[in-house]
């Protein structure tokens, strides 16, 4: 809409000139301080502009309070001690949230005034954002240390003289959004969505009606804030909608994706919180619900959303030299910085993951098949001339023979409720710890290179000895699950399971706290936050919504025209239903049982019981679809 203001230039920030753009803007009438919790919740409290203006200083200082009944931050924001501030971050990007459904006097939607922020409780900082900032921060200071110490790597680069030529070190990321969207409800047909996806019906496919209308909007909204959109198109799930008048579908039930330039990995972070919102009113608008679940679908593909994580320093003459490209593009993959960044990032993922899937539903998408990154591996590429990319492995290096600046990784396990903020700062630190193991060694390029595709059961300086770390193969074909879990680790399963990787690597959680990125407060503060979902969710949504499922699983046929293998069938559905759900005098049900463990705070069990529940839960709908195939006559 013509006449609007969609974001605020950072030379904008200060009294006079916000004062002068709001009344120039009377549609803008209230401000919001987002920030960011351990869940990954933001807040979006409404501030009407009049009293933002009547101190516009002393708002940008020092902020709002709250009771701390706005965030949830466990072990550290407490019922008797429960003061936080919310202080605006003047370096992020502020964008204006419009309300299209709340129109002002002369038709101009009513405007909100986004200004990321920082939780501070007791005088620390305690969000999300607050702890990637002081990653990147942490990053950027070790970084020019290391170039003073470690002289010989220099060399590594032909423009880079001296530590005192760096002006700055500026960590980039991006991430690709993918969504599933559907009419409201739509009734699901996994197997129409499973053929569908197999003959690859919809990948890449023209979209019609309101989706496509809902997806251009959204790539010309993302534009006006500023955040440079590449590309939307749709993803392998869906099935064709059907025409129910000009231009308007019914039965819709797609995935799509879509992509935005890279940034600063702090912007880049708060640019994928305000795309969902935007995408998600955009589509909402036409009449279509979106879910950024990572499987709101069992049986069909989830949604994943990439991550890519690039490291440069910008040059007091204004050059920016990528710091993960090798001095000769066609004779190595990498860097040595590049390297010890991989390697970082792999040997310590057992303690980065638990930011990456921190729910039930980020690990229901972390199966094998469906392309799933469920092993700790890596893919270079076949050859430092002719880049490639491997889909089955955790992390993949990205070139472009072309440019240099191209050269990144590509984390592919996140999904779109990933904490983008707490995964990204866990992987500066764990690159910085795999930086300075690979510049101990003293080894060259070639040397790195080799070592780093040691076999199972070699020694390294830095990796472990009974994991292999990189495979050009499909690890899905060319494995199998036995060789997958001793060459790359056992993946976790349960939320729970996850979680413990805290307590079973205390080492590695120790490099997450140098230089105070983490706290050992904010780790605790995270696990509480996740194990309390986890478990309130595996007992008041899992299992009701599981429960639900075995009651419409009906018997289907009568006596006329069934075979004994009907009968057979049917018993055997009755018996899985039975075992999951019905209690009797003398046994408890799976059901019963977890929701037991979990009220004894025996999470142990509840994790080795819900393992348990999701496999017989597979078992029961495959036997159940097998049950009603070979039936002719449907009693029901």
């Amino acid at each position: 809409m013509k006449g609007l203001l969609y974001h605020i230039e950072q030379h904008d920030k200060n009294n006079d000139k916000l004062t002068d753009l709001l009344k120039q803007h009377p549609e803008i009438q209230f401000v919001s301080l987002l920030a960011v919790d351990f869940g990954n919740n933001h807040t979006d409290e409404k501030v009407p502009v009049s009293q933002f203006l009547d101190d516009v200083d002393g708002f940008l200082e020092s902020g709002l309070q709250t009771d701390g009944s706005s965030v949830y931050l466990p072990e550290i924001a407490t019922i008797n001690n429960a003061k936080v501030d919310l202080i605006p971050d003047l370096d992020a990007n502020w964008v204006v949230d419009y309300n299209y459904s709340n129109m002002t006097c002369d038709g101009k939607p009513v405007g909100t005034l986004q200004i990321p922020a920082f939780l501070i409780h007791d005088g620390k900082e305690v969000c999300s954002r607050s702890v990637l900032k002081n990653a990147v921060s942490n990053f950027k200071s070790e970084i020019i240390s290391l170039f003073r110490t470690y002289p010989f790597l220099l060399d590594e680069y032909d423009d880079i003289n001296s530590a005192d030529d760096i002006e700055d070190v500026v960590l980039t990321s991006a991430t690709e959004l993918e969504f599933w969207v559907k009419t409201p409800d739509t009734k699901t047909d996994i197997e129409k969505l499973s053929a569908s996806q197999n003959l690859k019906e919809q990948y890449w496919k023209r979209t019609y009606g309101q989706v496509r209308t809902s997806l251009e909007q959204s790539l010309e909204l993302l534009e006006v804030y500023g955040f440079e959109p590449e590309m939307g198109h749709k993803e392998v799930g869906g099935v064709s909608s059907k025409l129910a008048g000009t231009n308007i579908f019914t039965h819709v039930m797609e995935q799509l994706e879509i992509d935005w330039k890279y940034d600063k990995t702090l912007l880049a972070a708060d640019k994928e919180l305000i795309a969902k919102d935007i995408i998600k009113d955009v589509f909402e608008k036409n009449g279509l619900s979106v879910t950024f679940q990572a499987k709101p679908l069992e049986g069909v593909a989830g949604s994943g959303e990439h991550h890519h994580i690039g490291a440069a320093v910008k040059l007091t003459s204004g050059k920016i030299v990528n710091l993960f490209a090798p001095k000769i593009m066609n004779e190595a993959f990498m860097s040595k910085i590049g390297y010890g960044v991989l390697m970082g990032l792999l040997k310590n993922y057992e303690v980065i993951n638990p930011f990456v899937s921190s729910t039930n539903d980020s690990l229901n998408r972390l199966k094998p098949g469906f392309e799933a990154p469920v092993c700790i591996v890596s893919s270079l590429g076949h050859s430092p001339e002719v880049p490639s990319r491997n889909r089955t492995v955790l992390v993949g290096l990205v070139r472009d023979m072309k440019s240099r600046h191209a050269t990144r990784f590509e984390l592919r396990a996140p999904n779109p409720n990933s904490n983008s903020y707490l995964l990204l700062a866990a992987v500066c630190q764990a690159g910085l710890d795999g930086i300075k193991a690979t510049l101990d060694s003293k080894l060259s390029l070639p040397e790195i290179e080799k070592a780093f595709n040691k076999a199972y059961g070699e020694e390294h300086f830095y990796l472990e000895k009974d994991r292999a770390y990189r495979s050009e193969e499909d690890v899905f074909e060319d494995f199998s699950a036995e060789e997958r879990d001793q060459l790359f680790g056992i993946p976790p399963k349960t939320v729970y399971e996850n979680l413990v990787a805290f307590d079973h690597f205390a080492d590695k959680v120790h490099l997450l706290t140098k230089n105070g990125v983490f706290t050992d407060k904010i780790i605790a503060s995270y696990r509480a936050f996740m194990l309390s979902e986890w478990s309130i969710e595996l007992k008041e949504r899992i299992i009701p919504t599981n429960v639900n499922t075995i009651r419409r699983l009906r018997k289907l046929h009568g006596n006329d025209e069934i075979s004994d293998l009907d009968v057979v069938n049917w018993e055997k559905i009755k018996s899985l239903k039975t075992y999951l759900m019905k209690d009797s005098l003398s046994s408890k049900s799976l059901f019963t049982r977890i929701r037991e463990a979990l009220d004894a705070q025996d999470y142990q069990t509840a994790s080795d019981l819900q393992i348990k529940m999701n496999e017989t839960m597979t078992l029961l709908t495959k036997q159940y679809l097998d049950y009603k195939r070979n039936l002719i006559i449907l009693e029901d």
